[in-house]
């Protein structure tokens, strides 16, 4: 085909056809010999934007970032072989959190996969991996079936439970001329279009009859937008509110009621032996935030998901009520006022509001010198910021926990537990929104996984605010080692000097050693809307009051046990 020649229509065009109809405004990732048809279609479209990542993983996370940031359809297109096997692991990530996220692969040619000749970039079962790494993946067998094989993975995309979807398409197809045709959608494959359903009456008298309720909300509730269903719940019935970190700003978390993040802490779960009903909405229950699964739920258990296989996954439920969650949350509250049912005692919501502030307190007593920079955080970053955490001490401590999060949508935390994608999937939710600020929070261990996309910000020219805590090492793991087993191993690392890394880049970087420093480079960076990056050095501003050592139990399960 020849370039810009309109007169034919090929499989790249028919992909580039299907984004546009989804809505797709921008798409991640890196040209390569084997998805350069698919690049050069975008590039004719004109539409469409294409953020050049360093890496197909950090490609990945960006469009992770922007799907998680907004709740549009996520786009990353990666070469085959060795590109799809650099993207597979940030897809797991996507999956765990369940992102609606679109991967468009390469392939060799058709003819050539699967007989191990060695065409270039081959890869043994690629697609296998990919169904591995996605919630389903799928290879294009017949060009003129793009349109319908595009169409169906962007609505499985978005189906629940939600997650990554990859197709691959061999090189030489991506270039072959299809017919054009209208695809007509006809069927609604059973999705209700209704605002609230009728929920049974045995369940609204379990949440009438309660009087020591507890609402634990999760990642579902985000991805069905059902925040203000859950809000006017909360504020109904009167019960504790605990979060998982994916939910955080579900409910907000200045309201009183809200403890957010704090699930697996020994206080909450005595507060929860004490409770006579949980209604989880849309929670994996995952087991850093149950403490290995051994937080005890109360035998009266609402569970409400958009998932079958969630029933009875993790926990008991006397009722579950599966389907679409807004609506579901929409027909309990509705039926809860049609019955004028009042609530929990105040006495109740005093003891939430105790619960709070001792968990509250508590925590801030372990930080040392980082309490003055997470006040300093919450001084000058307002409601409109979206914040990014990366896997690192002082996120796990207090930037998951303590730093209050106002609106669903605007916190980001890798669900599967990976260090390293922080970065990337920042520099997504922030090219996805422009109209506010990113703020990441990482470490320098993992921010050195993705460094190369350092370069993707600075080219990008957006103005995100990195706040990158160096402490040269692992440190969540240097903690855990030391309380496990006395001793570290495979922990330290060299930092590279940060601050001339970002000036290398024309980034505007300080390094601070003190939380007073901190505070001038932050106010700095919020009032001009460029890229900053604020370095704190972690051994002259000194350590936490005491040590993080892991979710609890952690250390106790690498301790030498005899076989069961």
């Amino acid at each position: 085909m020849v370039s810009g020649d309109s007169k034919v229509y090929t499989v790249a065009d028919a992909i580039v056809k299907e984004l546009v109809r989804a809505g797709v405004t921008v798409a991640y990732g890196i040209v390569s010999i084997h998805n350069m048809p698919i690049y050069d279609a975008i590039l004719r479209e004109g539409t469409i934007k294409l953020v050049c990542s360093r890496g197909e993983s950090g490609a990945v996370n960006m469009a992770d970032g922007h799907a998680r940031s907004t709740g549009e359809l996520g786009v990353v297109i990666t070469s085959t072989g060795t590109g799809a096997g650099n993207a597979a692991g940030s897809l797991i990530e996507a999956w765990s959190a369940g992102v609606p996220l679109l991967h468009i692969t390469g392939q060799v040619e058709a003819k050539y996969i699967g007989t191990g000749k060695g065409y270039i970039h081959e890869c043994k079962n690629q697609l296998e991996m990919l169904e591995g790494a996605c919630k389903n993946a799928y290879e294009l067998k017949i060009p003129n079936q793009i349109s319908s094989l595009m169409r169906k993975s962007i609505k499985q995309a978005f189906q629940v439970p939600s997650g990554p979807i990859s197709i691959e398409i061999p090189i030489d197809y991506q270039s072959t001329i299809i017919d054009r045709f209208h695809l007509i959608d006809t069927f609604l494959d059973g999705e209700s279009k209704e605002k609230s359903y009728m929920i049974h009456s045995n369940v609204i008298e379990q949440i009438t009859n309660a009087n020591r309720p507890v609402i634990w909300a999760g990642n579902g509730s985000i991805l069905s937008n059902a925040s203000n269903e859950v809000r006017e719940l909360a504020e109904i019935t009167g019960a504790l509110v605990i979060t998982s970190q994916s939910a955080k700003g579900i409910v907000s978390e200045d309201n009183p009621c809200n403890i957010g993040h704090f699930g697996a802490n020994p206080l909450t779960r005595e507060f929860i032996n004490s409770a006579d009903l949980l209604i989880s909405i849309g929670v994996r229950f995952r087991s850093n935030e149950t403490s290995g699964y051994n937080v005890t739920v109360p035998e009266n258990h609402i569970n409400i998901d958009a998932d079958y296989l969630a029933v009875n996954r993790n926990y008991k439920t006397s009722y579950s009520l599966v389907g679409d969650i807004k609506p579901i949350l929409s027909g309990i509250n509705e039926q809860l006022k049609e019955r004028k049912y009042e609530g929990t005692a105040k006495s109740y919501r005093d003891e939430i509001k105790q619960l709070k502030k001792v968990l509250h307190t508590g925590l801030r007593k372990t930080l040392g010198p980082y309490e003055e920079i997470l006040d300093s955080m919450r001084k000058h970053l307002k409601e409109d910021f979206i914040f990014v955490r990366d896997v690192t001490v002082p996120a796990n401590v207090w930037g998951s926990r303590l730093f209050e999060i106002r609106e669903p949508r605007t916190s980001i935390h890798a669900s599967g537990g990976g260090i390293g994608q922080g970065l990337p999937t920042a520099i997504g939710a922030q090219i996805a929104n422009m109209n506010k600020r990113v703020v990441l929070l990482a470490g320098d261990g993992g921010f050195m996984v993705n460094v190369g996309e350092l370069a993707t910000a600075a080219e990008e020219n957006i103005p995100m605010i990195i706040l990158l805590f160096d402490d040269s090492g692992y440190g969540v793991l240097r903690n855990i080692q030391e309380a496990a087993y006395g001793r570290q191993v495979a922990v330290d690392l060299k930092s590279p000097n940060f601050t001339e890394l970002g000036s290398s880049l024309d980034i505007d970087t300080t390094t601070i050693t003190s939380p007073e420093e901190f505070d001038k480079a932050l106010g700095k960076a919020v009032a001009n809307n460029e890229l900053h990056i604020i370095v704190v050095d972690m051994n002259k501003v000194g350590p936490m009051a005491e040590k993080f050592s892991g979710p609890p139990g952690v250390a106790a399960s690498f301790q030498p046990r005899k076989e069961k």
